[in-house]
């Protein structure tokens, strides 16, 4: 083999081995986008679903509500009312008296709430966010009426064209005689006319059936007794202020609590989700970012006699591993920018048109919700850097031990 021979041979083989470097840290690019990307997109996704959760529960349940903190139920009278009507940001106090009991429709029973509610509740637009079908009436105290989660009047086979089948309502109660044979002194029962359905959320649908409160407190025995009271605010009033009101004038005996914390368990258990998820994708980022540390070990060991020549004219160890560490850095920094610009621009696109359908006809929403936070983006951001001087430090820390002898 002549001279020209050898130096091609051998720079044809480096230019091979250059090419597969530069292969190697365009798909650890490629890799570190495409993580990134799937982490913003699943973390809109839920800031959506939770969004949509809170907006579902926000629409049905009221802007605050005071409950007993011993009990189920406490007593009532127009002053102690009227003192929380005066309240600054008060508009409207609905009354409620909410228990389980069991309901009869033709020969199907179903076990659920039954919610007494005063006149001014179907006033306060509780179903803007929902669907409902027939007349939302409560009727009067002779006739009363009952609108009806989707879900019960689907169970109970509900006809609301049929005036001749009403609802029975059935509550247990205590027997005036302990020794009584009669079943009918066990129960309190009652009739109302089903008028309307509504459909807002499974957990509404399908356990509430809503009427008036007279009705219900009658059939229950309850006199002036309520389980809760529903506020409604004042419009451009801020709900921390009025509750802190609230509690001022309530005291320790009644806890007030807003949409968020009546269904607190429902939102931690999305955000407890949100961070698994989270979580799971770093990890999957993580392993992505392995090839950041192969290409970088690659070329640490094919630059070993460059970087003795370093060495040799004075750099420091500090110095070469700042160099690899910035290398790493630019792979992984250009493919998380790409992968932040892609999740903003495929949330965008969902979010404007709806390209991905949930695929459930009769949902409230056709298309997967999505939120962007700034906060997922800083945390997405940050995790790349992390592991990113993870895969980093090893290659770093071996090309810094070359000496200026391996020349």
């Amino acid at each position: 083999m002549n001279l020209s021979t050898f130096i091609a041979t051998r720079y044809f083989r480096s230019k091979k081995k250059r090419n597969f470097i530069t292969i190697l840290s365009r798909i650890s690019m490629v890799g570190v986008a495409v993580g990134t990307m799937a982490l913003i997109i699943v973390l809109s996704v839920f800031n959506g679903l939770e969004d949509l959760v809170r907006g579902l529960y926000a629409s049905f349940d009221a802007e605050l509500k005071i409950e007993a903190v011993k009990g189920k139920s406490f007593e009532v009278n127009e002053d102690w009312l009227d003192s929380i009507r005066s309240i600054q940001g008060v508009e409207v106090v609905t009354e409620v008296i909410e228990d389980n009991v069991l309901f009869r429709y033709r020969e199907d029973q179903h076990l659920a709430k039954i919610k007494g509610v005063s006149d001014n509740f179907v006033d306060q637009g509780r179903f803007e966010k929902g669907y409902v079908w027939g007349d939302l009436n409560l009727g009067t105290p002779e006739q009363p009426r009952a609108i009806i989660g989707r879900g019960i009047a689907f169970f109970l086979s509900i006809d609301l064209d049929n005036d001749f089948d009403l609802l029975q309502v059935f509550y247990p109660k205590a027997p005036r005689s302990a020794g009584t044979i009669d079943p009918r002194q066990m129960y309190s029962r009652d009739v109302i006319k089903p008028v309307a359905f509504f459909s807002i959320e499974k957990e509404f649908d399908e356990n509430y059936v809503l009427a008036p409160i007279d009705f219900v407190s009658k059939l229950l025995n309850y006199g002036q007794k309520r389980t809760s009271l529903e506020i409604k605010l004042k419009e451009g009033q801020k709900i921390s202020s009025v509750k802190s009101r609230l509690r001022d004038l309530l005291g320790p005996e009644f806890s007030v609590k807003d949409t968020d914390e009546q269904h607190a368990g429902m939102l931690r258990t999305i955000k407890v989700e949100k961070l698994f998820v989270f979580i799971t994708l770093s990890f999957i980022l993580a392993v992505a970012s392995f090839n950041i540390f192969f290409s970088l070990s690659m070329m640490a060991i094919e630059k070993k006699k460059d970087t003795a020549v370093l060495m040799a004219l004075g750099a420091t160890e500090k110095l070469v591993r700042q160099i690899y560490m910035k290398q790493g850095a630019i792979i992984a920094f250009t493919g998380a920018t790409i992968g932040l610009v892609l999740g903003f621009l495929v949330c965008w696109v969902q979010d404007t048109f709806g390209l991905v359908s949930l695929g459930i006809a009769s949902s409230l929403v056709d298309n997967y919700p999505v939120k962007m936070i700034w906060t997922d983006f800083l945390w997405t951001s940050l995790a790349v850097i992390a592991i990113t001087f993870i895969a980093s430090y090893r290659p770093a820390l071996i090309a810094s031990k070359v000496k200026a002898g391996d020349i």
